[in-house]
């Protein structure tokens, strides 16, 4: 393979950056711009210079003898001063060489799974964790980065491996003997992996939710006091308020931390009946966030109001402009503040609650590949009540599913997810 290299840290103005170089050739490439020969693993002071011996940049240089590395190769880390001037010339001069170029999008991540360093659920969970934004994002992605989901796969594989070479046992000793009916113990194994599988897939999409982010739309009529709340939660003017009614004819949204949690607050147009073509393209998309949202924040203004449509159990109903209300009735005031804190506590609570069903898995294709293995095991337990003679269907549907496990951590079947899970990863990673 190429040697390759790329900044690894974020580019800008910064202390200190840091440039990685990664290969077969990765201490030659190094040794160029450093003279002095270098460790094979350490640390070490060196001055940089270019090929006409003009100093570049003094660095901290840091070497990684493969496999003991990220990638798995030979690495050197370069960590100069992150200016964006000392930077560019260093990889300049790194790119001048016949024997280095530039790395691609996530190309080190790449050979880190390529030659075994990681599967390909920790690459995505790699990839959450440069995403993360709150701390239950940053919890959830560790979880998957240090191999979690692959180690619960392994194990559902190595149970059905087990399955299938004791149905196999009775198909190849078919015209002796068997003593032992190997039917309980295949089902026991079937039934464990079922029963986790069954778990998994009912929890990727709330684990999905706290990946992207969880909705809550507020939603009530014209003028009842949706935006004046949003401004109120976001703590700036977010949403334009005023007192004409259809001020607010699309979506807004802002993307808030409640509890580590990720949530996009949700301002819908006020929903009436009206001849305004735009203002009903507007109510039109405000029913359709809100129904698709989590969790629905329904504002009335009177008591007798009945919500715009048929509010889910774990929804808030709540009365506004509590500001202006002279009753003891509990209500809210996004002007005032009234309320605030004890809304914000309600639906952080019912996140929350809804959070702690969370599995391991988190994207959809995990989902998926979990979905076709829990299929064909449902089918292998059919097939194995109709006794021996179809025990090799049997076997056959539980090496289907052994494959679609395979597939969930990177093993087989995923040369067409590669290029574009790899996209998304800066040059240096």
């Amino acid at each position: 393979m190429d040697t390759i290299f790329a900044l690894a840290s974020a580019p800008g103005k910064a202390g200190v950056s840091v440039i990685r170089i990664s290969g077969h050739g990765a201490f030659e490439v190094a040794q160029s711009l450093t003279e002095k020969e270098l460790p094979r693993r350490g640390m070490s002071l060196r001055a940089l210079r270019d090929s006409s011996g003009e100093r570049l940049d003094e660095a901290l240089v840091l070497t990684f003898n493969g496999p003991e590395s990220f990638t798995g190769e030979d690495v050197v880390e370069l960590q100069v001063h992150g200016s964006m001037a000392v930077v560019n010339s260093v990889i300049s001069t790194l790119a001048k060489l016949e024997n280095a170029r530039l790395a691609e999008p996530g190309e080190f991540t790449r050979r880190a799974l390529e030659n075994g360093k990681m599967d390909l659920a920790q690459v995505e969970g790699l990839a959450d964790l440069i995403d993360a934004e709150t701390e239950a994002q940053r919890r959830q992605a560790q979880t998957i980065l240090k191999g979690e989901l692959g180690q619960l796969a392994e194990r559902w594989r190595r149970d059905l491996i087990r399955a299938a070479s004791l149905l196999e046992a009775v198909i190849d000793f078919a015209d002796e003997d068997v003593p032992t009916d190997v039917t309980p113990e295949v089902n026991e194994l079937l039934d464990a992996v079922i029963s986790d599988l069954s778990s998994q897939i009912s929890g990727v999409k709330i684990a999905e939710r706290i990946r992207t982010g969880f909705e809550v739309a507020i939603v009530g009529r014209p003028n009842v006091g949706k935006s004046t709340l949003l401004n109120a939660l976001a703590g700036r003017d977010a949403a334009i308020t005023s007192e004409y009614a259809g001020t607010t004819r699309d979506v807004i949204e802002v993307r808030m931390d409640l509890a580590g949690l990720p949530v996009t607050l949700l301002d819908t147009a006020g929903i009436r009946e009206t001849e305004d073509a735009v203002e009903n393209m507007g109510i039109a998309l405000a029913r359709k966030r809100a129904l698709a949202a989590d969790l629905r924040v329904f504002l009335l203004e009177k008591t007798s109001d009945e919500p715009e449509f048929e509010p889910e159990p774990q929804d808030v109903i709540v009365l506004s402009k509590g500001d202006l209300r002279a009753d003891d009735v509990p209500s809210i005031s996004g002007k005032s503040g009234k309320g605030i804190d004890q809304l914000v506590d309600q639906i952080t609570n019912s996140l929350l609650k809804r959070s702690a069903g969370a599995g391991i898995a988190t994207r959809e294709r995990h989902k998926e590949a979990m979905l076709v293995a829990h299929g064909a095991l449902g089918d292998a337990k059919k097939i194995l009540e109709r006794g021996e003679d179809l025990y090799d269907i049997g076997a056959e549907e539980i090496r289907t599913a052994i494959r679609a496990l395979e597939s969930l951590v990177g093993r087989i079947d995923v040369e067409n997810l590669l290029d574009e899970i790899f996209s998304s990863f800066c040059l240096g990673k």
